[in-house]
C-alpha cells in the first residue's frame, strides 16, 4: 500500500513532513514530491500518471488548485490540505482546495492538516487490510489513554 504526497513548494516540506512520519509510523509506503499545478504541471501530470500509489495527498498554499488538478488526472482518492500562508493564513488556500465542481471530488481537511490527510489515507487503506486497521485501534487506544494520563497528571498537579 502506498500514499503519494504532493507539495506545491519546497516551503511546504516544515509542514508536510509529518505526514510522511504518520505514514511511516503505520508503515504505509511513501513517495513525494515537489511540484506545482502552476509552475510545473508536467511534472504533476507525470507524477501522477506513473505512481502506483493508492491515495493522493496534496499540499499546497494560496492559489491552491493542486488538489483539484491531481484529482482531475486520477480516479484514485485525493485529499488536499490547505496550507497556511500570508496575507491570509490559510484561507486562501483553503477555499481553493475545497470548492471542486461535481464530478472532480477532493476529500479537504484542515488548513495545515497533514497529520490529519495522513491518518485518513491510512484508514481509507486500512479498508482492505486488517493488519492496518488494527494499528490504528491501537493508535486510537493510545491516544484516549494519554489524555486520561494527563486528566489524572493535572488533577495531581504533576503536569
Amino acid at each position: 500500500m502506498k500514499v503519494a504526497i504532493i507539495m506545491g513548494s519546497a516551503s511546504d516540506w516544515g509542514v508536510v513532513k509529518s505526514a510522511i512520519d504518520t505514514l511511516e509510523k503505520f508503515g504505509v509506503d511513501v513517495e513525494w514530491i515537489v511540484a506545482s499545478a502552476h509552475r510545473t504541471p508536467q511534472r504533476v501530470h507525470d507524477f501522477v500518471k506513473n505512481s502506483s500509489a493508492q491515495i493522493f495527498i496534496a499540499a499546497a498554499g494560496m492559489a491552491a488548485h493542486l488538489a483539484g488538478v491531481v484529482a482531475s488526472l486520477t480516479v484514485k482518492p485525493v485529499i488536499g490540505v490547505p496550507i497556511s500562508s500570508e496575507p491570509f493564513k490559510g484561507l486562501d488556500s483553503l477555499l481553493s482546495t475545497v470548492q471542486m465542481p461535481s464530478g472532480v471530488p477532493v476529500a479537504t481537511l484542515a488548513v495545515n492538516g497533514v497529520k490529519n490527510a495522513a491518518l485518513f489515507a491510512v484508514e481509507i487503506l486500512s479498508l482492505q487490510d486488517g493488519e492496518l486497521a488494527k494499528k490504528l485501534i491501537s493508535y486510537r487506544e493510545q491516544m484516549a489513554a494519554e489524555v486520561e494520563l494527563n486528566d489524572k497528571r493535572l488533577r495531581e498537579g504533576s503536569l
